[in-house]
């Protein structure tokens, strides 16, 4: 084939516009659920029956005591730091790479996030290198989920436990992810889901706590709502009993996500069935490595993330340049593309450190400690920012015929990748 064969010079696409079903896929079964709730017409309120419903079913299908619902998985995230105690001045430890409320949910607390670089092909934070950023001021350690893969929690916990530490779960990429046949958000002490709309439970925006400790629910609720303590059959006081927000979320998104949560277990299904046809496409291509499934772990496949390796066709240009080159061709092959992730302390909040104003968090009279934020000490997850691209457009109905056309896609930019460096 000559260059005219490639997309991106003019050639016909691998994957037609057509072809890909968008998420989440709405089924008539979901729509009549939110027309429920407008024919019951409560909307709202901290009893009202779709939410209640909503905790009950997703602390069921989790397997915890414990489940509360928030307005997106950044609230979620929030509420969990602050259930375990974490204080102003307190340090908790995350991954560098991540989406960025993985580490602005502690500054909400006024807390330091404190970055540990990850692991270079399971993406998610190391447990090697979390020990040597433990201070006296360290309160818990935030271990991210990332693309549907769980971290290497049993480390993480031994970690946590020798240092006295609560370990707060990101499940937010990684709903029906496991670890050692146990489902991720029952790991740790608190963990926080997202109901967001590219989730593999998607409900627009939103957000679910689970825990198995009544006082971390506790706390949770007091941040969720207002301040108030919360009993289970949910009648208030109204009394403010410490800081809290309003994170509730609405009925119409409880409903709409209890009606996706019913055929989870078949969205995971076929996600990944989806995923290990294109890995049985795929793997032993040269450039690029598929996603790794460590023999502990059930991948969620919230992202099928390919790893570019120029140096295996010994291609000597800069990886940032060569992955630029690649994602353009594949894009014009009509493959769709996820963004990538971010080095969180690149980012100029961290940069600068600017927060609320003024430098607090980090300026204020709490914090005993010093931190920086140079992205050179993030090696891994700097260079790992550059070799990712996330195939997306593996959720139903998608299937086996789309995932031809990105197998063919993959090949046709990688059997041409001299002519796309060129271009």
């Amino acid at each position: 084939m000559g260059r005219s064969a490639l997309a991106l010079f003019g050639g016909p696409q691998a994957v037609p516009d057509d072809l890909i079903c968008a998420w989440p896929e709405i089924r008539e079964e979901d729509k009549l659920a939110v027309m429920r709730v407008l024919d019951r017409g409560v909307l709202w309120g901290s009893t009202a029956p779709e939410i209640g419903a909503l905790e009950r079913e997703w602390a069921e299908w989790e397997g915890t005591d414990f489940c509360l619902s928030a307005n997106s998985g950044t609230a979620a995230l929030h509420m969990a730091v602050a259930s375990v105690g974490v204080q102003p001045g307190d340090e908790v430890i995350t991954t560098p790479f991540s989406w960025t409320s993985t580490a602005t949910c502690i500054l909400h607390h006024n807390a330091i996030p404190v970055f540990a670089d990850i692991d270079p092909r399971r993406y998610t934070i190391d447990p090697d290198k979390i020990e040597a950023k433990i201070t006296p001021h360290t309160k818990a350690i935030i271990p991210v989920h990332l693309y549907g893969l769980a971290a290497e929690m049993d480390a993480i916990l031994d970690i946590a436990e020798r240092h006295h530490l609560h370990v707060i779960e990101d499940c937010c990429q990684a709903h029906g992810a496991e670890y050692k046949g146990r489902k991720v958000g029952t790991l740790g002490h608190v963990a926080a889901f997202s109901l967001n709309g590219f989730k593999n439970l998607s409900a627009g925006e939103g957000g679910l706590l689970v825990t198995n400790d009544a006082h971390i629910w506790q706390e949770a609720a007091r941040v969720q709502q207002f301040g108030e303590r919360r009993v289970q059959e949910g009648s208030r006081d109204y009394n403010a009993y410490g800081m809290g927000w309003m994170y509730r979320t609405t009925e119409m998104t409880a409903a709409f996500a209890r009606s996706q949560l019913s055929r989870l277990d078949d969205t995971l299904a076929v996600l990944r069935q989806n995923a290990a046809y294109l890995t049985e496409g795929l793997d032993g291509s040269s450039g690029f490595l598929t996603p790794v499934e460590p023999a502990d772990s059930k991948h969620a496949f919230f992202r099928y993330s390919i790893h570019f390796t120029p140096e295996r066709l010994g291609i000597d240009l800069p990886i940032a340049e060569f992955a630029a080159k690649v994602r353009a061709a594949l894009a014009a092959e009509g493959v769709k593309l996820g963004r990538g992730e971010f080095v969180i302390p690149g980012m100029t909040l961290f940069q600068e450190k600017r927060g609320y104003g003024k430098g607090c968090p980090w300026s204020c009279g709490f914090y005993g400690g010093s931190v920086d934020y140079r992205v050179e000490d993030y090696p891994v997850a700097s260079d790992t920012i550059h070799r990712i691209v996330a195939l997306i457009g593996l959720t139903p109905p998608n299937g086996i015929d789309l995932m031809d056309r990105y197998v063919e896609a993959v090949h046709k930019v990688f059997g041409h990748i001299e002519e796309v460096l060129a271009g």
